[in-house]
């Protein structure tokens, strides 16, 4: 019998004995339309489905049947649904995580053990209906955003290299309120070739210059969106201009007047949030690279860390790594030079560029810091053949803004306390669970 070849998959045919046909009938204890189907639809079909983003559409058995030993494969070894974050060590209570339980990733990988079959029809559930590439993502939970900011248009061509689009635009703010969610948006059209966008605030000194303020957003491949906790409030200026910086790398599309849109969602007296009593909260970028001035050789591997102290307490809400193609693993950890205790907040282990995630902790689980303690960040890059995601061992790669280039830093949503809050926060989780890993002050 001819075998069919399917280039850049591994070997999984001793995934399913099954499949190869048994002389026995095999009694199916798990079924697709029972079982399987309602996990691909909770993990899978917001990415496999016509139109969007997934390589193969996943939204009946006949389409799912034929990728069953693949899908066992990927999920097994947490490939899939791709989510970075290690699930060993660090915080494990996120909000919108998309890591599969293990109970279902055992389903699946029995599922196709046994044959993968359909089961009864009668057994499938409804359809789901996910927003399409081009919709506000946030807006299933928090409806319509409250605000809307978009860049200046700009023609997107299809071939070329990395370029980079800067404009200022009015923010049309009125009124300074607390921004519960935000969400960076990259049009329909220009998805594919939209590698980031990064927003900020800009407001008039004393002279009258435009100056930089607080980071509004930024938006990397695979990003839904940014929530800030009850408690803590980052605060949108009035008259305020908004300046973008949007990096395009060329998919093969020409986008005519291409904008990227930011949506803003406020707190407001339905949510039961006091501003008087929030603290203040921003996200900040913090860079890993020591100046920028690194390079790795070809062939070769690198370690580079950062660290950030605070004179102040801090809650830490948020952790997002970036790195390129050569970037394999991010970690932060906290160190409190009182008791000399090191700790890791979250790692990952294995980075993918193509899918940026901003790790939002759970309310409660976030890390606290004491005044004086520092935040260490640590990334590690592989330019030898081994990274399979390597465009070319061969070259000396530096830092820089180029997709090609490496980049090595985090940002991190950081709510500022004082002394009294920061007791507070320790004693309730104290008082919850003495063990707690979020709980690093004492």
């Amino acid at each position: 019998m001819r075998k069919t070849r399917i280039t850049g998959l591994l070997p999984f045919v001793a995934l399913l004995p099954a499949f190869a046909g048994a002389a026995e009938p095999v009694a199916h204890d798990i079924t697709y339309a029972r079982e399987v189907s309602r996990i691909i639809q909770d993990n899978c079909q917001g990415c496999h489905q016509p139109g969007q983003i997934g390589p193969m559409s996943l939204t009946t058995y006949e389409e799912v049947r034929p990728w069953a030993p693949l899908i066992a494969q990927k999920v097994a070894q947490r490939e899939m649904p791709p989510y970075q974050y290690d699930s060993h060590v660090g915080v494990q209570e996120l909000k919108d995580d998309w890591r599969m339980d293990q109970a279902d990733i055992d389903t699946i990988v029995k599922w196709v053990e046994e044959g993968a079959q359909l089961g009864n029809i009668a057994d499938l559930p409804e359809p789901v209906q996910y927003p399409e590439i081009g919709q506000w993502r946030l807006a299933e939970e928090l409806g319509e955003p409250d605000h809307i900011i978009k860049s200046a248009a700009w023609d997107v061509p299809a071939a070329g290299q990395d370029l980079w689009w800067e404009p200022e635009v009015d923010a049309n703010i009125t009124e300074s309120r607390c921004i519960k969610a935000v969400e960076t948006l990259p049009s329909r059209a220009a998805h594919g070739s939209t590698h980031h966008a990064n927003s900020h605030f800009l407001v008039k000194n004393e002279a009258g210059e435009w100056v930089d303020d607080i980071r509004l957003s930024e938006f990397a491949f695979g990003k839904l969106g940014e929530k800030v906790p009850k408690g803590a409030c980052r605060k949108v200026p009035v008259d305020s201009k908004v300046k973008w910086s949007i990096h395009y790398y060329p998919d093969g599309n020409f986008v005519e007047d291409d904008q990227v849109s930011v949506g803003i969602w406020y707190y407001d007296e339905e949510d039961d949030f006091n501003e008087a009593e929030a603290y203040p909260q921003d996200l900040r970028l913090y860079a890993l690279q020591g100046g920028g001035d690194y390079l790795i050789p070809p062939h070769g591997k690198l370690m580079t860390q950062g660290f950030h102290s605070f004179d102040h307490p801090v809650r830490i809400d948020s952790f997002q790594p970036h790195l390129h193609l050569r970037g394999v693993a991010m970690s932060i950890e906290s160190f409190d030079p009182r008791t000399g205790r090191r700790e890791i907040l979250s790692q990952i282990s294995n980075w993918n560029a193509g899918w940026n995630h901003s790790h939002t902790y759970e309310e409660g689980f976030e890390p606290l810091l004491p005044a004086g303690a520092t935040i260490i960040l640590t990334s590690w890059f592989d330019n030898s053949a081994a990274n399979p995601r390597n465009p070319d061992p061969d070259q000396w790669v530096g830092a820089g803004q180029r997709t090609t280039d490496e980049m090595s830093h985090a940002w991190i949503a950081v709510t500022h306390l004082d002394e009294e809050g920061y007791q507070e926060l320790l004693a309730e989780r104290q008082a919850r669970d003495s063990n707690s890993v979020a709980s690093i002050g004492e």
